[in-house]
């Protein structure tokens, strides 16, 4: 059996030792075959220029940190969902998440003609500076639930009961009863005045949501835009199984590699359980989904054609 393709099945969970015993092979030489057949692998950005159309505009941005030979800490791995598709249009390894790599990750997006509407993201200081230098008219949807997240830490919420009340106020009167900016303004206002005199932390609270209204409520004014990342928190809870189970790289080259091999095998493993919203993906992969019309499948190593 060793003539069969074995980055599949390790990309899928199977570590190289496993792997060595079932094609009988060391670990080593296990280890040597996966890497070899990932390096036969065409890039992620290049399947995506190559192949793919995307409609929607709205892409989700997350990345997970990996520990890679060389560096003192972590480095970031950067990646972007097309919302509609679900597909990931390209993955990115840098040094660190400041303005200059997200101003490079913006620029690659640009240059695969992504029609870009809006971003979809964590709160990260520098990612909108980044943005605004390559798109300096696209907004960015502030995740709702790590905002909120964010607060609830603020204040103790599940250990203490003091800050109860305000947070169910802030929540029901100005997040889920958003409509538009004017009410919004009278819901702070109410919360304000009713929930936080004499507290400063309450104060700043509602005065940060004042001033970041705009990248809080994003979703209201651009149709199809959600207020979460939540596709893409689905999508990290497979990859940190993976990336905790390899621990790190012996060098860049072998990370990117291996994270390019990771993304193809996501965009190639059909759906199964998408929402209701998406149901209609469910029995597809997501770059089947985003193929130009008339455009056949790209050949990729050990991946089967999928029927049109």
């Amino acid at each position: 059996r060793t003539d069969e393709l074995l980055w599949i099945p390790h990309i899928d969970g199977i570590p190289f030792r496993k792997l060595g015993d079932e094609h009988n092979l060391s670990g080593k030489q296990a280890y040597l075959k996966v890497f070899a057949e990932l390096a036969q692998l065409p890039k992620v950005i290049n399947i995506t220029k190559q192949y793919c159309r995307y409609t929607c505009g709205i892409i989700i941005i997350d990345g997970k940190y990996i520990k890679v030979k060389g560096f003192k800490q972590k480095i970031p791995w950067l990646y972007a969902i097309d919302y509609e598709t679900h597909d990931i249009l390209f993955g990115m390894v840098a040094e660190a998440e400041d303005i200059q790599t997200f101003e490079a990750f913006f620029t690659i997006l640009k240059k695969l003609n992504y029609p870009l509407r809006v971003v979809v993201a964590d709160d990260r200081s520098s990612l909108p500076l980044g943005l605004k230098r390559v798109y300096p008219e696209i907004p960015v949807q502030l995740c709702q639930n790590h905002y909120l997240e964010n607060i609830r830490q603020q204040l103790h919420i599940r250990t203490d009961a003091l800050h109860q009340h305000f947070f169910n106020s802030l929540k029901l009167h100005v997040f889920d009863e958003y409509d538009n900016d004017e009410k919004l303004n009278a819901a702070l206002h109410h919360v304000f005045t009713q929930r936080c005199e004499h507290i400063p932390l309450r104060q700043k609270i509602v005065l940060d949501i004042a001033r970041r209204h705009h990248e809080l409520f994003v979703y209201k004014k651009i149709l199809g835009c959600p207020k979460d990342t939540n596709l893409i928190e689905l999508f990290n809870s497979h990859f940190n199984a993976r990336l905790q189970s390899i621990k790190g790289f012996k060098t860049l080259a072998h990370a990117k590699l291996w994270l390019n091999g990771l993304l193809i095998r996501r965009r190639t493993k059909k759906f199964t359980d998408c929402s209701p919203k998406f149901k209609h993906l469910n029995g597809k992969c997501s770059l089947q989904v985003s193929l130009k019309p008339q455009t056949e499948f790209p050949e990729i190593l050990g991946v089967k054609q999928p029927k049109r």
